[in-house]
């Protein structure tokens, strides 16, 4: 028997390799950082289940690419939940854990608690960045949002944008455990991706996808469709409360889904909520205004303030001190 207080919840992504099979994928579950994430804003319903699907859908591409700063998902669109965004930071150095942060934007006033979420997003974009940061030019994919859920936009775009049959499963909501003060949001996922190897490209003249768009099965033929079927038939057993855990473990869950296919595991990176934004940056953004617009941005109590969308932090700064033509030095 498993005591409660010896559950630990990972806020870890742990990549995996089936070499039977020429397929490469992550399990991530997150915790405390989903949860951060969510908490801060206390979104409805809705726009949270969304949120907390995209950044697992970050978390888990963001581990398979060498990432040297950050991959940022944008999805947009015309309906109620007008934006969502997502930023992950890869680590600083070997061992130190990536961070992680979102936010959403959205009209209370048209939203429905009772519709479907991904329907309030409306016609849009699905939108990926990769920023390999100073000196680089970040690299920019984007896809009509499509399929009926973030998971499908994403399996859309690796298949429309990278030519890579990508598959995800993904659950999340909340949830409490003995000790626990309310309940919390916890969230768990799986990637898989066919390594780039003969008999895999575009296998069809037609997409089979919605509006034409490329699906992930239009890229595989021969052996490498018949591995990609049968790994996939798999993924489609797995059980909601397998992906949440804690009962199961990543690494238990990988050989519970996939042992014909001699998985194996390595290295899990650690992930935390993490906010990059600061006075600094605030001071550097408006660095480029003059005294008259600094007055326009001036509140009436005297002060310029800035409120930081991801995690809330709130800036208040004297206007003598900003600008071009700033007269004062920071206070």
């Amino acid at each position: 028997m498993t005591l409660a207080s010896e559950i630990a919840w990972d806020d870890a992504i742990l990549p995996f390799q089936l070499d039977r099979a020429d397929i490469r994928g992550r399990v991530a579950r997150l915790d405390a950082s989903l949860d951060t994430i969510l908490t801060q804003h206390a979104y409805p319903m809705p726009v949270a289940g969304l949120v907390a699907e995209a950044v697992m859908l970050t978390a888990l591409i963001g581990q398979t690419i060498k990432l040297r700063w950050r991959l940022s998902l944008q999805i947009r669109g015309d309906g109620p939940i007008r934006l969502i965004a997502t930023d992950y930071y890869g680590p600083d150095e070997e061992g130190a854990p990536a961070r992680i942060r979102a936010f959403a934007s959205f009209d209370e006033e048209r939203l429905s608690l009772k519709d479907n979420p991904f329907t309030q997003i409306g016609r849009g974009m699905f939108a990926m960045v990769i920023d390999q940061g100073e000196g680089m030019t970040p690299y920019q994919g984007i896809t009509p949002l499509s399929g009926g859920s973030l998971s499908s936009c994403a399996e859309t775009y690796f298949a429309q944008s990278e030519q890579l049959p990508t598959r995800f499963a993904i659950a999340a909501g909340q949830s409490s455990m003995p000790g626990d003060e309310a309940p919390r949001w916890r969230a768990g996922g799986i990637m898989l991706q066919h390594m780039p190897a003969a008999g895999v490209g575009v296998a069809t003249d037609e997409a089979s996808g919605e509006d034409g768009l490329l699906s992930p099965t239009d890229l595989v033929t021969g052996e490498a469709e018949e591995n990609w079927t049968r790994v996939n038939l798999l993924l489609d057993t797995v059980e909601e409360t397998e992906l949440l855990g804690p009962h199961v473990t990543t690494d238990g869950l990988i050989v519970r889904l996939f042992h014909e296919d001699v998985p194996r595991a390595f290295d899990a990176q650690p992930i935390r909520f993490g906010c990059t934004c600061s006075e600094i940056k605030v001071r550097e953004s408006l660095s480029i205004y003059s005294a008259k617009d600094i007055a326009h941005m001036t509140r009436e109590d005297g002060t310029v303030t800035a409120d930081c969308q991801f995690c809330g932090a709130h800036y208040s700064m004297q206007p003598e001190t900003l600008g071009f033509e700033a007269t004062s030095p920071e206070s």
